[in-house]
């Protein structure tokens, strides 16, 4: 076989040879990593950790009691989380990589209401990730049998994906997930994996439950001692 000019053919000698069932399908130009769709923002730029600090340690990782600290309290803590983050949080091949052993999320400086996330993730053998939405855990990232994307922490709502659409382990995921006030829908590799047939699916508050969701808050990558590797961070705010 050989390629000349833009065109495919087959080199023939003097042997019998047949050929049947040929197609081809053009594929589309590669996409350029942490570069933003149009309409977009981007949140890692694929160079460094900027736009991002670290999670705070316990309590502090509940959103409402972190509001509520002293000022200097809260810069005091930050500051330790920062840098945790910058010990465990690396820039491989353009991507962000969790090398720690503990639960060391990475959180977006800036807070955000309603918007559509776009986010390509990949793990290890038995990994175990997920995305905090408005600081609220999560849309689930692991590896088992019932596939990623639920909103895991849900006792009341659904909490399972409606199918299985995540590819092999090892490869590169894609998620678009779209937060209109409480509700969540998450597509997984081109697949609604969070609907619950008219509209998204309530995310509890999991840190008061019983109370409204925090109307504005960070998005967070979770760390959960397993490798985890995220790309192509981008966000869309929403009306």
């Amino acid at each position: 076989m050989f390629r000349d000019r833009g065109h495919i053919g087959f080199l023939g000698h003097n042997d019998y040879v047949e050929f049947r069932n040929l197609r081809i399908k053009e594929l589309p130009r590669a996409r350029v990593d942490n570069r933003a769709p149009e309409g977009f923002t981007r949140l890692f730029n694929g160079r460094d950790l900027t736009g991002w600090q670290g999670l705070q340690d316990r309590p502090n990782d509940n959103p409402a009691k972190r509001a509520a600290l002293p000022l200097n309290q809260w810069a005091d803590q930050q500051v330790k989380a920062d840098e945790r983050m910058r010990q465990n949080w690396q820039v491989r091949d353009q991507a962000l990589v969790y090398l720690g052993k503990g639960f060391d999320n990475l959180v977006t400086a800036r807070d955000y209401g309603n918007f559509e996330l776009l986010v390509d993730w990949k793990i290890a053998e038995n990994g175990d990730s997920g995305l905090y939405l408005r600081g609220t855990p999560q849309v689930q990232i692991w590896d088992k049998a019932e596939g990623s994307g639920g909103l895991y922490n849900n006792k009341t709502n659904p909490s399972k994906p409606l199918k299985r659409a995540d590819y092999f382990v090892g490869e590169w995921n894609r998620f678009r997930v779209v937060m209109l006030g409480d509700r969540v829908m998450v597509f997984l590799n081109g697949e609604l994996v969070v609907y619950d047939g008219k509209q998204g699916v309530a995310l509890e508050n999991y840190w008061e439950p019983g109370k409204p969701l925090f109307p504005r808050g960070s998005i967070e990558l979770q760390a959960h001692r397993d490798p985890i590797h995220f790309k192509n961070i981008f966000i869309r705010e929403l009306p």
